[in-house]
């Protein structure tokens, strides 16, 4: 299934949106049968991303609720490569760098092919094995648990891999960000992997589309506070940025129209 730019994609846009949504309204609005409908639901259902219903869908997932990464990939695409490629010109040749697991972290590393002299340390295969080929850099994967559904590396061995060494420049992901909550993640182990990340970086870059604002995940792994800067495609509410201002992030907003800092 191609679930970036599909209908199924859309529907769950309107799920996450709406809470809930019926067979009918599905049909009428993207012209197709109500059998073509049930289909889609029992499909997305078999992802555990809806649950069936009578008469509809509602959304299957709570705050410890990981979105699947196919998921995930397919939403805010644009926002997601505009802050990639942002992000990377924060990079310079002879840089050392910690990457994050995410679909965003991941733009910024397709925007980092062809650099010179940089290391990279990563719990992401996908990332890993993206930069493999390079000749001009040293790319090490942390070590420890792969975690399926991520491609990502988790457990003691990850988590003593950032306790080992420092970096100049950690690019990190988040499933939410809130005011009280601050950073949290969906699953207890990237939260852990997360922690050591943040203490083994000079200078802390947190990669997020306007979707994260407000938000809050199963598990905590960092304090605002933490972060230096924010890269990301809307400027946060206005509680929000007045607490990361309080914070002293710097919070960069890039988007189609503009580029400028808050």
């Amino acid at each position: 299934m191609d679930i970036q730019n599909s209908r199924l994609s859309q529907i769950i846009d309107r799920i996450e949106k709406k809470g809930s949504v019926s067979v009918s309204e599905l049909a009428n609005t993207f012209k197709v049968s109500e059998m073509t409908v049930r289909r889609d639901l029992i499909e997305l259902e078999n992802m555990n991303i809806v649950r069936r219903v009578h008469g509809g869908a509602v959304a299957f997932y709570g705050r410890s609720f990981d979105p699947p990464l196919v998921s995930r990939s397919s939403k805010n695409i644009p926002a997601k490569k505009i802050i990639g490629k942002y992000a990377a010109g924060m990079v310079v040749d002879g840089d050392s760098l910690a990457i994050d697991i995410g679909s965003t972290t991941m733009e910024l590393a397709m925007n980092l092919i062809g650099r010179q002299n940089l290391t990279i340390i990563t719990p992401s295969l996908l990332i890993a094995n993206l930069l493999s080929d390079e000749k001009q850099m040293r790319v090490i994967v942390s070590g420890g648990v792969v975690r399926q559904s991520e491609k990502s590396m988790v457990g003691d061995l990850a988590y003593l891999a950032f306790r080992e060494i420092f970096v100049d420049k950690l690019f990190l992901g988040s499933g939410g960000i809130d005011i009280e909550a601050g950073l949290t993640e969906y699953d207890m182990q990237d939260a852990q992997v997360k922690k050591a990340m943040l203490k083994s970086a000079k200078e802390v870059y947190l990669l997020a589309d306007a979707s994260k604002f407000q938000r809050i995940a199963f598990s905590y792994f960092g304090p605002l506070s933490a972060v230096n800067h924010l890269i990301t495609n809307e400027e946060p509410p206005k509680a929000l940025l007045q607490e990361l201002k309080k914070a002293q992030v710097m919070v960069h907003v890039v988007n189609e129209k503009a580029e400028y800092i808050l």
